[in-house]
């Protein structure tokens, strides 16, 4: 029988213990901490620039540079992610990205913020996949579709708590101080993950690759890994192409006022925060695949709809960008669940590394590829915003079906080791 099947599990959900609601508590705040610092950048842009006096070409490579770096570093990692304890590997990287974090709060120059900003990225894009490794160690599959929906969350919970805390600190005093917050309240997190969390060593009892160099080789040719990357990369540029345009486009071309941006943002966030843990239930009770099917549905056909409207209604807009966003993450929760199952227990982490390094340079790429579709007309609306949609279903048509032929063509699935004992 295939493991990774449409039809629902057979065996019954369990309940979580309270280590592993610890657990899973700390995994979404890691990636809270993670998502906040990358999406705080585009915000305080309007303030960074004339503080640091920097052009707008000057803080695209600042945005960006995180971007490729942390690309890099999920690549240069994948050949000794699983070579150690994950609680130690985590906890090293997150000390990382703590330190590039203050780094970025105490920058003085454009020089030193770029650098920070790739620091931080070195350290910060290693991060979530030491975190799924973990999960996928810890969890059993039936429980995943759950886990997932609630670390999902943490992106939701940085556009409705972190952003707006993070404007209302750089206001009150000034750009520096929301990087200087987030490291304090990050060590504070870090040294609880240490005092509380369990090792995660189980993988490092079965037999290990000798070089890391050849664990990097085999887990980047193996067909079935190669397949989720491929869908990976589908899945994350279709996403990219839209997000830094969607305030640009509401604005000058839906006639959606600034001040009430941030509401469209509040709302959606909150809509996903209560949508993503009953996404994950469904995951778990009636198939991952089954609800990944759903999400593709919902998402092509409100892309078509959000990328053809014209001058909208505030609640108008919000009822179409919640739903867009219920679509995306009953795609993403779903698919992180379903993929955790691909990897060996000695690949995990290799295979999570390698995958989130492709997430990152994705999104790079296809923001680039999207800048030369999307053009600013003579009335200051954007042009060919129609385009990236079109672009976006055929993203998710082909991730679909590389995602069908992946679960078709998985054979023995490695037995996931044993939860921790609370």
């Amino acid at each position: 029988m295939n493991p990774i099947s449409t039809s629902p599990p057979t065996q019954p959900a369990k309940q979580f213990s309270r280590y592993q609601k610890f657990v899973v508590g700390m995994l979404a705040f890691l990636q809270f901490a993670v998502i906040l610092d990358f999406m705080l950048m585009s915000p305080l842009g309007a303030l960074i620039m004339p503080a640091l006096a920097i052009e707008p070409k000057q803080f695209g490579l600042v945005v960006s540079a995180y971007a490729f770096s942390a690309g890099i570093s999920g690549l240069l990692t994948a050949g000794f992610a699983d070579r150690f304890d994950r609680k130690k590997l985590l906890l090293f990287f997150y000390t990382g990205f703590i330190i590039g974090t203050l780094w970025c709060g105490l920058a003085q120059s454009f020089e030193m913020l770029l650098l920070a900003r790739i620091v931080t990225g070195l350290f910060g894009g290693v991060i979530g996949s030491v975190v799924l490794a973990i999960s996928t160690d810890l969890f059993p599959p039936q429980m995943r579709g759950r886990v997932m929906g609630l670390i999902q969350t943490a992106f939701a919970a940085s556009q409705v708590l972190g952003i707006p805390i993070g404007l209302y600190l750089s206001n009150r005093w000034n750009w520096h101080v929301p990087f200087l917050a987030m490291a304090g309240l990050g060590v504070f997190g870090g040294l609880f993950v240490a005092w509380r969390m369990q090792p995660v060593n189980a993988h490092l009892g079965l037999p290990q690759e000798h070089s890391p160099w050849m664990h990097l080789f085999h887990t980047l040719t193996e067909r079935r890994y190669l397949m989720a990357f491929a869908t990976t990369s589908l899945l994350t540029t279709g996403g990219f192409m839209l997000m830094p345009f969607g305030s640009a486009y509401a604005v000058n071309n839906l006639g959606i006022s600034l001040h009430d941006l941030p509401t469209v943002y509040l709302v959606t966030g909150l809509c996903t925060i209560f949508m993503g843990p009953l996404i994950g239930k469904a995951a778990d009770a009636f198939g991952k695949f089954r609800v990944f099917m759903l999400g593709t549905a919902l998402s092509i056909t409100m892309v078509l709809i959000y990328t053809h409207l014209g001058p909208t209604s505030l609640v108008g807009l919000i009822v179409v960008n919640a739903i867009l966003f219920v679509g995306i993450f009953s795609r993403m929760i779903p698919y992180q669940a379903l993929v955790s199952s691909v990897p060996l227990a000695t690949q995990r982490g290799s295979f999570s590394a390698i995958s989130a390094s492709i997430q990152q340079l994705s999104g790079g790429v296809a923001s680039v590829v999207a800048g030369h579709i999307v053009t600013l007309g003579a009335d200051g609306k954007l042009q060919h915003f129609d385009v990236l949609g079109y672009v976006l279903v055929g993203t998710s048509l082909a991730a679909l079906l590389l995602l069908w032929r992946l679960q078709r063509s998985l054979g023995n699935v490695a037995t996931p080791l044993p939860v921790a004992a609370p």
